[in-house]
């Protein structure tokens, strides 16, 4: 992560100083960054009887890179690193690019994976008609469905999700205050203590259709309390927008490292991811993990 090179000086609420601000970022992700890598050493938990489990980190031997058309798209090729910079996307709503490091997306990754290896972990979530989502998911601090939401503890598998990691609540909360470092006023994305998780996995024909993340508490939604994206591996094609109307819907390319913030005045909007750009992963992120193909994306939430 670059965070610590942006483009230029910006109003930080916590910091009296430019310097103050990179110095600030750079120790709070530094420490953060050690906690992630002594926590993915943990042994993981046995699978559940008689499923098998969907793991992110290939065996050795295995390809991994996609089958599909390869990367023709406009995005960056996978062994440019560019310096970390922010976009405002709308009134409250930021993209920070190439945010997350590289040994930081390998820590996130082992995480995971471990954790989706075990009960709770990964599976392809689908609706009572049989339909299936287009994507592998977990659930960290409670359980949703497509159908039941947030009603149900335990999931048709009979198991409950894991907590959220511990070592990403700091990690999730020191995001958005980068974030608001890029704000007129740190109000526009509030700080929140994130509880609940969404990890989605995409594969190469993978996609996920317009929603609003709306099943929060109304404490949670009606404060804007934003939810935080993380991206890691191949990259993907965001829309977002304040209708379903296709013909007003923006779109950005979501890398690996990047982050999107969503609170405030943008915490309902609508947003989906409509594909996904084979083999774009980054090669120095292949280079430290055998990361299946496709792109794990993190959203958290205070529920």
């Amino acid at each position: 992560m670059a965070t610590f090179l942006l483009s230029k000086p910006c109003f930080y609420p916590h910091s009296s100083s430019t310097h103050h601000l990179y110095r600030d970022v750079f120790q709070r992700r530094h420490s953060i960054g050690l906690r992630l890598r002594q926590y993915h050493h943990h042994t993981p938990p046995a699978a559940a009887d008689g499923v098998q489990p969907f793991g992110l980190i290939l065996p050795p031997g295995a390809p991994n890179t996609s089958s599909a058309t390869p990367n023709t798209s406009n995005t960056k090729p996978v062994t440019d690193l560019p310096v970390s910079h922010h976009q405002i996307l709308n009134p409250g709503m930021i993209l920070l690019k190439n945010h997350i490091t590289i040994r930081d997306q390998v820590d996130i990754v082992k995480i995971c994976h471990t954790l989706g290896v075990g009960p709770g972990g990964f599976q392809q979530p689908g609706y009572s008609s049989g339909s299936k989502l287009q994507l592998q998911r977990m659930c960290f601090g409670r359980n949703w469905d497509p159908e039941t939401k947030y009603r149900e503890r335990y999931r048709n598998d009979g198991s409950i999700p894991p907590p959220v990691p511990p070592l990403f609540i700091p990690l999730v909360q020191s995001l958005i205050q980068d974030a608001q470092a890029h704000l007129t006023s740190a109000n526009e994305i509030p700080l929140m203590r994130p509880d609940v998780c969404l990890v989605n996995f995409y594969t190469a024909t993978g996609r996920l259709g317009l929603h609003q993340d709306r099943d929060e508490r109304p404490y949670s939604i009606r404060g804007g309390l934003p939810v935080v994206s993380i991206s890691t591996g191949d990259a993907g094609e965001f829309l977002y927008g304040h209708s379903r109307d296709e013909d007003k819907l923006q779109k950005v390319v979501l890398e690996s490292g990047d982050v999107v913030i969503f609170g405030g005045k943008s915490r309902l909007i609508f947003h989906g991811v409509r594909g996904i750009f084979p083999n774009t992963t980054p090669l120095p992120l292949l280079e430290k993990i055998k990361l299946r193909p496709g792109r794990l994306n993190l959203t958290f939430r205070q529920f």
